[in-house]
């Protein structure tokens, strides 16, 4: 067989087993080079009170590199589930010079007492995100953490609005969100995992929260060092569970706190239950049907390795992240990707799960059934 047409048969090959493993029922939300986006990243996704999706991304324009950079907070709906998706919108675009203005790693909540959706992001005029951020407060000096809302289901935005002032100690060098998903407690606080690197650049997941339903904003204090990028829920009321990205790398970190996060306490499970290859992992409290009853389950989503971004798996605990049960997981996705992912109930037997592969975006519903098996 002449050398080009067995190399052009390895690749159709390759493209076959490729196609293979993608999960059947998965939706392309956004597919690298579409709409002339090189790389789309870092998903968030909520549910509305009309059951509507709205998914939120990076879209990273010229290269698949983080901020600094040309780089917008992409926006897209669905009213059916997931199953179909609304032509993409900017939602935020910090204007010129484009490639030296980028905002992105979006975090979303919806809040059902005012009906308003909330999209947190970091805002970078020139080069203010994590490797140029110094201390101060303003957009020259530090990066920024900006905030757009909606009222009208996700149709139109308002321009973001840096409330940078509120939440950083002007000695820190920056001060951003999650990403991913915000939460809302039972009390009705908005609440945002949120990372802030000091005067030494040593960074500390916490959070910021609103008890005035996003007119103003408070910050809690570091639950552990050399932690980055957390997701949040409330186990039992006024309790909350910080899941982080820890850059000692092996397992994810879990700490909690009752008072807002004033002080945090290291859960049993935190840096040896979870294995996690230094990657943002989705994490969720949600009200479902399991095993034929209605229970509090949370969820939790990364790329099941302590060392590669791949196996992005979903698993469940049904004792409030007590204990997380072998029994109680589903694969998603053997591939290799960049292993970011977000999960939002969509009904009481179905979860969505929004997740990158390496450029693109998917989307997969996901029957509550086949994770408690």
């Amino acid at each position: 067989m002449k050398r080009k047409y067995f190399v052009a048969l390895l690749l159709l090959i390759s493209a076959v087993i490729q196609a293979q493993v993608i999960p059947a029922n998965a939706v392309i939300l956004r597919k690298a080079g579409q709409d002339g986006v090189h790389t789309y990243r870092i998903p968030g996704i909520t549910t509305t009170h009309k059951g509507t999706l709205i998914a939120v991304y990076d879209n990273r324009y010229k290269n698949s590199g983080d901020l600094p950079g040309n780089v917008d907070v992409g926006m897209s709906r669905s009213k059916d589930g997931g199953k179909t998706w609304e032509p993409m919108k900017v939602i935020m675009d910090m204007g010129e010079p484009h490639d030296d203005n980028g905002v992105g790693d979006p975090a979303i909540l919806f809040d059902p007492a005012t009906k308003k959706i909330f999209v947190v992001a970091l805002w970078s005029k020139g080069n203010r995100s994590i490797a140029g951020s110094g201390p101060g407060l303003t957009p020259d000096e530090t990066g920024q953490f900006v905030i757009s809302e909606s009222s009208d289901d996700g149709v139109t935005w308002s321009k973001p609005v840096s409330i940078t002032p509120q939440v950083k100690d002007p000695a820190w060098k920056l001060f951003f969100q999650g990403p991913g998903n915000g939460m809302v407690m039972k009390d009705g606080k908005l609440v945002f995992a949120a990372q802030y690197w000091d005067a030494a650049h040593m960074p500390h997941a916490t959070i910021i929260y609103s008890d005035d339903h996003g007119k103003s904003w408070k910050r809690g204090t570091g639950a552990k060092s050399n932690t980055t990028e957390a997701q949040v829920v409330e186990t039992t009321p006024g309790t909350l569970m910080l899941s982080m990205r820890d850059n000692r790398g092996k397992f994810r970190s879990i700490a909690t706190s009752k008072d807002m996060g004033q002080t945090w306490k290291e859960h049993a499970t935190s840096y040896n239950t979870l294995p996690d290859p230094i990657c943002m992992a989705g994490f969720m409290k949600a009200n479902v049907n399991w095993k034929g009853k209605k229970k509090d389950v949370l969820f939790f989503s990364n790329p099941a390795s302590s060392t590669a971004r791949m196996n992005l798996t979903i698993k469940a605990s049904t004792d409030l992240g007590e204990t997380w049960p072998g029994a109680y997981q589903l694969l998603i996705d053997e591939r290799a990707s960049y292993g970011y992912s977000v999960m939002t109930k969509i009904d009481n037997k179905t979860i969505g799960l929004l997740y990158e592969g390496k450029g693109d975006l998917y989307f997969l519903r996901v029957p509550v059934k086949d994770i408690s098996k």
